[in-house]
C-alpha cells in the first residue's frame, strides 16, 4: 500500500474508555478498517472489556476493602484521565455481578468423574435465612465444595432436592458413600430414600453432644457429656458403643429425643481409621471453618435483603476459601476408608444376587 492510500484508508479518532487499575478511563479510540470495512482492534478489545473490573471489585471485596473506600484502594493514576466506573453503586453492581456468576457456576457444575467418597452437610444461618453447605472429600483426601441451598435439615422437600440435586449433577448413587450430617431426621431419611442401604450415614458428634444437651436440664449435662466424650475417644468401636448403650439405656426413658441416633455417631470408629482420619470423618468441622469464613466476610453485612443475596455471600467466603485448602489430616489412610465401602458395595452386590436366585 502506497502512503497515499494509507491516508485514504485513516478514520478519525472517537472517544472511548479502557480499563486501567480497577477504573474506567477516557481515550480515543484507534478506528482502523481493511478491504472488508472497519474493524476493532483486538487490543482494544481486550482492554476496553468490562470483566476485568468485576473481578477487581470481587477482589477487593474479599480483602475487606468496603464500596466506599474502593476509589482510595486503587492505585493512583494522573486527575486529567478522569477515572470513571468507582462509585459506591458502581463497585456494588460489578461485585452483584460478579458473585452471581459464582453463584451459577457453582450450583451448575458437574460432579461427573469426581471420586466423591464421603459428603458434609452443614448450615450457616444469616440473619433470618439458613444456607447448607455441602463438601465432598474424594479418594485422595481433597474437598470439593458441591452446593448451597437455602433451608433447614428439617425441611423433608429441601433435603430431598438438596441430594436429589446432587444426584442430577453426577454423584452416584448406586455407589457406597459416607454422609456426615447433623442431627436433622428429614435429612436422613431424604438420604436412605436415594442412596438406600448404600447410604454409610455418621452423625457428627459434635453436632450430637449439643443435641443431647439440648434435652436435658443443666444439672445432668456433667454426667452425659463425660460418658459421651469418653466413648468418642476410645479407639475401639465396641467399646465406644458400650458406653453410648449405656447412656442411652438411662436416657431412653425420661429423655428419649436424647438417646436417639446415638450409634450412628460411630459409624466411623469401626472402619479401623487412624485417628486423625477418624476426627476428620466424625464431625462436620470442615464446614463450621468455612463458616468462619463466611462470618468474617459478611460481619460488614447489617440487612440481607433476600435469600439469593445470603447464597451469593456464602459462594463468595466460600470460593475464597477454597484457595486454601488442604488435605484431611490422615488423607493417606483414606484407602481404608474406600476398601470399606467397596466391600460393602459387593456385600449388597451379594444379597440382591441372592434375592434374585430365590426368586
Amino acid at each position: 500500500m502506497s502512503v497515499a492510500s494509507a491516508h485514504r484508508g485513516a478514520l478519525e479518532a472517537l472517544p472511548g474508555e479502557l480499563v486501567l487499575g480497577g477504573r474506567k478511563v477516557p481515550v480515543k479510540r484507534p478506528r482502523v478498517r481493511n478491504v472488508d470495512g472497519e474493524v476493532m482492534l483486538d487490543s482494544y478489545r481486550y482492554f476496553s472489556q468490562s470483566d476485568p473490573l468485576q473481578e477487581r471489585a470481587w477482589e477487593q471485596m474479599v480483602v475487606g476493602v468496603s464500596t466506599r473506600k474502593y476509589q482510595r484502594s486503587l492505585e493512583d493514576v494522573p486527575n486529567a484521565m478522569d477515572p470513571r466506573s468507582t462509585s459506591s453503586s458502581a463497585v456494588s453492581r460489578r461485585f452483584v455481578a460478579a458473585t452471581k456468576k459464582q453463584l451459577r457456576t457453582c450450583l451448575t457444575a458437574s460432579l461427573e468423574g469426581v471420586d466423591i467418597k464421603a459428603v458434609m452437610l452443614d448450615g450457616i444461618h444469616l440473619a433470618k435465612h439458613l444456607v447448607l453447605i455441602a463438601v465432598g472429600i474424594d479418594s485422595e483426601g481433597c474437598k470439593h465444595v458441591l452446593g448451597f441451598w437455602e433451608g433447614s435439615t428439617e425441611n423433608t422437600e429441601v433435603s430431598v432436592s438438596l441430594v436429589s440435586d446432587l444426584v442430577t449433577r453426577g454423584l452416584d448413587s448406586q455407589k457406597p458413600t459416607l454422609f456426615v450430617i447433623d442431627g436433622g431426621k428429614a435429612l436422613r431419611k431424604a438420604i436412605s430414600r436415594i442412596f438406600g442401604k448404600r447410604a454409610v450415614v455418621q452423625r457428627c458428634q459434635i453436632h450430637k453432644m449439643r443435641n443431647v444437651a439440648g434435652h436435658l436440664q443443666k444439672d445432668l449435662l456433667p454426667s452425659v457429656r463425660q460418658p459421651m466424650r469418653e466413648a468418642y475417644a476410645s479407639r475401639g468401636y465396641k467399646t465406644a458403643l458400650t458406653r453410648l448403650k449405656r447412656l442411652a439405656s438411662s436416657l431412653s426413658e425420661e429423655h428419649p429425643g436424647a438417646a436417639a441416633s446415638l450409634e450412628e455417631s460411630l459409624t466411623i470408629t469401626h472402619v479401623g481409621l487412624t485417628k486423625n482420619l477418624e476426627r476428620s470423618l466424625c464431625s462436620t468441622n470442615i464446614i463450621e471453618n468455612l463458616n468462619g469464613s463466611v462470618r468474617q466476610l459478611t460481619r460488614r453485612v447489617k440487612t440481607w435483603k433476600m435469600v439469593t443475596m445470603a447464597l451469593r455471600w456464602v459462594a463468595t467466603a466460600v470460593i475464597d476459601a477454597k484457595k486454601t485448602f488442604r488435605r484431611l489430616r490422615g488423607y493417606k489412610n483414606m484407602s481404608k476408608l474406600v476398601q470399606y465401602l467397596e466391600a460393602r458395595d459387593q456385600q449388597l452386590n451379594r444379597a440382591v444376587d441372592e434375592e434374585e436366585m430365590a426368586a
